[in-house]
C-alpha cells in the first residue's frame, strides 16, 4: 500500500524577503493558532506597506463576506475540513472571487497530490498547517515577485552616537564586498549635510542622493543610474552633497522608492545613516535587511545602543538582531567598558572589535584609500574583512592554518591509497 507523499516543509532560513507592495490583504482563519500567526505576520516590517485585515470563520465566512464586497489583491483562507469538504468550500469561494485575486490556502491535509490538485485549479499556494511567520512571508513574497527578478539586499550602518566612526566602517566594508568578494555594491550616503563618502573615496560627484530625494516624480532605475558615481568596477556611490547650503526634509515614501530601485539594480546596498533622528530614519530601518550598529566602549554609546536594540525589537520582531561593532577599542588612557560587559548590557554579541589606530585611519582618509589598502595586515583590516564576510554570509576561511579547501578530498585519497 502506497503512503501519500507529504508536502515538503517550506524553507524557513533567513532569506532577504523584500517588503510587499501596497496591496490589500485579507485573511479568514479557521483556527486560533493560525489566527495568531497571521496577526504576527501582519505586524512584520515586510508587510508594513500592506493594508491587512484578519477575520475568523474560515472559507464560509469569506464566501459570505465577498458576496457583497470585492476580493482583495491577496486572500488567505484556512480550512480544517477533510479533503472533499474543503474542495466544496473552495468551489463556493471561486464563485465570488475575482480572477485577479491571488489566493493562499492553509489546510490540515499534508498530501502532495492534494497540493498539486489545488495548484492546477489556480490556487496561488497551499500551506499545510501548522504554519509559521517565515512560511507565510515567503509565500506572499513569491506570489508578488517574479521568479526571474533577483532582488538585492540592504545593509544599514548606524552610529550609536556621533564620532564613533560608523561612516568610515560602512565605506570600508562596502569596498571589501566589492573588491575582495567581487560583489556589486552601492553606497548610499544619507548624511546630506556632512556626508564623508565622497572624501573617503576621493571623489566629488556633481550629482547624488539629494537629486534623487528631490525628484520623486522622476525616480526610476534609469534616472537613479545617472546619479551613481562609479568608484570602481563593482562599487558605485550615491553621494551626499556634504554641504549645509540646502536643507531638505527627507520623505519616508521617497526614500522607500530609492531603496526599492537600488534593490532591483544592485546585489548589495550599504546605507550610511547619519546620527540625527527622525521619522524617515525609523522607516529606513524597517526597510533594511541587516542593521549594523557601530559603538564605542563608553557609557553614552552603551545607553544609546541599548535604546536602539529595544526599539528594533519592537519594529522588527521577526528579524535577526542587529550586528554590533565596537570601534576605537583600547584608546590610550580612556576608561572603557570591557567588550564582554558591553555585550551583556545591550543583549548583543560583539561581531567585530576594531582597535583605535589613529595613524592608519588618518592615513587612509588623507589618501582617499581604504584600510585594507593602507595596512592590509592590521587588526583593523582583518576585523573589517570579518564583518564584510559576515554580511555576505561567507564562512571564515582558516587562512592562518594554511588548510586547503581541497584538504578533505586529499585526506580521503590518502586513506584509500
Amino acid at each position: 500500500m502506497n503512503t501519500p507523499q507529504t508536502i515538503p516543509a517550506a524553507a524557513t532560513t533567513e532569506e532577504s524577503l523584500p517588503p510587499l507592495p501596497r496591496i490589500n490583504v485579507h485573511a479568514f482563519c479557521d483556527t486560533p493558532e493560525t489566527l495568531q500567526v497571521m496577526q504576527t505576520a501582519a505586524a512584520d516590517r515586510r508587510m508594513s506597506r500592506t493594508f491587512t485585515e484578519i477575520f475568523s470563520g474560515g472559507i464560509p465566512a469569506a464566501v459570505q463576506y465577498y458576496a457583497q464586497t470585492p476580493t482583495p489583491h491577496l486572500l488567505v483562507v484556512e480550512s480544517a475540513k477533510p479533503r472533499e469538504a474543503m474542495l466544496n468550500e473552495l468551489a463556493a469561494l471561486a464563485q465570488v472571487c475575482s480572477p485577479e485575486t491571488r489566493v493562499v490556502v492553509i489546510g490540515h491535509i499534508n498530501d502532495i497530490s492534494f497540493y498539486r490538485l489545488l495548484m492546477s485549479q489556480g490556487v496561488g499556494d497551499y500551506l499545510a498547517a501548522p504554519v509559521s511567520v517565515p512560511q507565510l512571508l515567503a509565500s506572499f513574497s513569491a506570489l508578488f515577485r517574479p521568479e526571474a527578478e533577483q532582488l538585492g539586499k540592504v545593509a544599514t550602518f548606524m552610529g550609536a552616537k556621533g564620532g564613533v566612526g560608523a561612516s568610515v566602517i560602512a565605506h570600508n566594508v562596502a569596498w571589501l564586498m566589492s573588491e575582495k568578494h567581487e560583489t556589486g555594491t552601492v553606497i548610499a550616503d544619507l548624511d546630506l549635510a556632512f556626508g564623508t563618502a565622497g572624501l573617503d573615496f576621493n571623489v566629488d560627484p556633481a550629482q547624488g542622493i539629494l537629486d534623487a530625494l528631490a525628484s520623486r516624480e522622476r525616480l526610476d532605475s534609469t534616472f537613479l543610474d545617472r546619479l551613481l558615481h562609479k568608484c570602481s568596477e563593482r562599487l558605485m556611490l550615491l553621494a551626499s552633497p556634504g554641504s549645509v547650503d540646502k536643507v531638505i526634509d527627507i520623505q519616508s515614501e521617497t526614500l522607500e522608492v530609492v531603496l526599492d530601485i537600488l534593490r532591483s539594480t544592485s546585489p548589495w546596498t550599504v546605507v550610511d545613516m547619519p546620527t540625527a533622528w527622525g521619522d524617515w530614519m525609523k522607516a529606513a530601518l524597517v526597510q533594511t535587511d541587516t542593521l549594523v550598529i557601530v559603538s564605542t566602549p563608553e557609557l553614552a554609546s552603551l545607553r544609546n545602543t541599548k535604546s536602539l536594540v529595544d526599539m528594533l525589537k519592537a519594529i522588527r520582531p521577526n528579524d535577526e538582531p542587529p550586528l554590533l561593532v565596537l570601534n576605537q577599542v583600547e584608546m590610550g588612557n580612556r576608561p572603557e567598558i570591557p567588550p564582554a560587559k558591553f555585550s551583556s548590557a545591550v543583549g548583543l554579541e560583539v561581531t567585530a572589535e576594531i582597535p583605535f589606530d589613529a595613524q592608519t585611519f588618518g592615513q587612509a582618509v588623507t589618501n582617499g584609500q581604504m584600510i585594507a589598502e593602507v595596512a592590509p595586515k592590521s587588526k583593523a583590516a582583518l576585523e573589517l574583512e570579518r564583518l564584510a564576510a559576515r554580511l555576505l554570509g561567507i564562512e571564515e576561511q582558516q587562512e592562518k592554518s594554511g588548510r586547503s579547501i581541497f584538504q578533505p578530498i586529499l585526506e580521503k585519497l590518502k586513506r584509500k591509497s
